[in-house]
This record gives C-alpha cells, structure tokens and sequence, in this order.
C-alpha cells in the first residue's frame, strides 16, 4: 500500500518518541480512482509507551492532538507540541479522546463515565462538558477559531445525528435522506464535512455550506469518509476499495490526492492545518505528513 521508501528515521533524546521522515508518492484522481503524484513527508507520531496513537487534528501552529492506548489497554488523549507530549484526562472519565483542537488551541472530543458518553472542550486545562439533550452519546469532533464546535450525537438506540454548537446554541444536522449523519469538521468561513450512511447502507462524504449539501464520492471507492477541513477549504479523509482497505485522502476544489503511509496496511487522513498540515494514523501509529513543494 506504501508507494515510497522511507529515506530516513530519527530516534529523539532518550527513546520518548520516535520520528519516521518518509519520502512519499502520492496521488490525484482518475475515473478509477487517484492517480497522478506528489511528494511529502511522513512523520510517525507515536505517544511514549503508548500500544496505539491516534494523531487526530493539528492546528497552524503545529499543535496536535490526538488519542492513545496505554501497556494497561487504557484510552487517553493528548497534545504534541514540537515533540513534547502532555496526557488529556477529562477528571473522573474511564476515558478520554481528543478530536480537534482550533489555532487558539481550544481542544475537543469525547469521553466516557458511568453515566455515558459526553462531549468536551479543553480550554487551557479548564474542561467544559458538552452535552446535547436528551442524548446518550455526544461526541465533539471538531472547533473552528470562532468557537462553533461540531460533532454528531445519539438518543438511546437511534439514529446517529450531526450537530453545531454556536456559543450554546444547538442545531442538528442530518443529511436528506440519510439514516446517520456525523459531522467531523468546520472551518472558520461555516463550512462543514462529514459523512453519512444512505438508504442502502453505503458510506458518503458531504460538504454543508449554509443548508447546501453536496456529497463526496471518491472515484472508484465503495465507501468515503470525510474527517476534517481547513480555512482555505482543504478537505481530508480516507476512501474505502472493494479490497476492504482504507486509504487516506485530500479532496482540494474536487481534485483527490491519495496518502498512504508507506508500507502500512491502511491509513487514514484525520485532520489538517490551514498550512496544509495532515495527520491520521495508519496501523497502529499517528502521522502528520507535509505535502513537498
């Protein structure tokens, strides 16, 4: 699945995290799929300790959060500043997912008590819960740099709903004609992605523009999941074969770009920064890969 060799790998100061700088070959879209190649940067990112790291959004500053797995199979979030890793515990949680986090470095995401599943923002160690009524799962996917925050929410054994949060104020979003919506990403000008499941179970990615729903459909893919999107209307995600493997995807003014983590089983495009920053995971690792000039 990997279409390059790694050119080279850097273990840091006392094995705490170790990076892989990849040379990698990528692609744009053909009636089969994406094609045409570009070069970029892999960097591994991997929580220290961690059996699993998901590197979930960055913002321009370079800041990224993201999920880990632990030696004792406990989930926690986290940030990664230039290398310097902090866990994000919401306090009493069973767990803890950090989804997004916006160029002020406002942080989102989810976690887990007796009581359910409850979104959250993070701002400065100050933790907030976002709740939607009635619900049972609420999970916070994303925040823009205005402070709308997006997600998707469930009441008891129902469908799956998208939702915005402006300062409080709650609106749901479904998809016309889908039976679950989630809404993974906003951006600073309202724009708003995520997926959905039509009628007959197949996966979509949709744009949001104000009410405008326009669906994603990679080129020969059986199912497209969109994740994240910036300021500059960068779309990213990750796109499904009929041989059941995911490959990570950018979607720019409707020309896709494939990403696959070389040499890994899958990946998958999570977030991405308004300087075009992505990171995802593949396998069992994060990465953020910088597309080359």
């Amino acid at each position: 699945m990997g279409k390059a060799m790694a050119s080279r790998a850097i273990l840091l100061a006392g094995g705490a995290l170790v990076l892989a700088a990849l040379s990698a070959s990528v692609a744009s879209a053909s009636a089969s799929g994406p094609r045409a190649s570009v070069s970029g940067m892999f960097t591994t990112v991997d929580f220290p300790g961690a059996t699993t790291t998901i590197a979930a959004g960055i913002n321009k500053s370079g800041e990224i959060v993201g999920t880990y797995i632990d030696s004792t199979g406990r989930i926690h979030g986290f940030t990664d500043r230039r290398g310097a890793f902090t866990t994000i515990d919401v306090p009493g949680a069973l767990f803890t997912d950090a989804l997004g986090v916006n160029d002020i470095g406002l942080i989102v995401g989810m976690y887990a008590d007796r009581n359910g599943f409850h979104g959250f923002m993070d701002r400065r160690g100050t933790f907030t819960t976002i709740e939607v009524p009635g619900a049972s799962m609420v999970t916070a996917y994303a925040v823009s740099d205005h402070g709308e925050i997006v997600g998707a929410y469930r009441i008891g054994g129902g469908a799956i709903h998208g939702f915005t949060d402006r300062r409080g104020t709650f609106a749901t979003i479904d998809v016309p004609g889908a039976t679950n919506t989630w809404v993974d990403g906003v951006n600073s000008h309202g724009l708003i992605v995520g997926y959905y499941f039509d009628s007959t179970g197949k996966i979509h990615g949709f744009t949001d523009r104000r009410g405008t729903f326009t669906t994603i459909d990679v080129p020969g893919a059986t199912a497209t999941f969109v994740n994240g999107v910036n300021d500059r209307g960068q779309i990213v995600g990750q796109y499904r074969l009929s041989t059941g493997v995911d490959h990570g995807f950018t979607d720019q003014g409707g020309i896709f770009t494939t990403i696959d983590v070389p040499g890994a089983a899958f990946t998958q495009a999570i977030g991405v920064s308004d300087h075009g920053q992505i990171v995802g995971t593949s396998d069992s690792h994060g990465f953020e890969f910088s597309q080359g000039s």
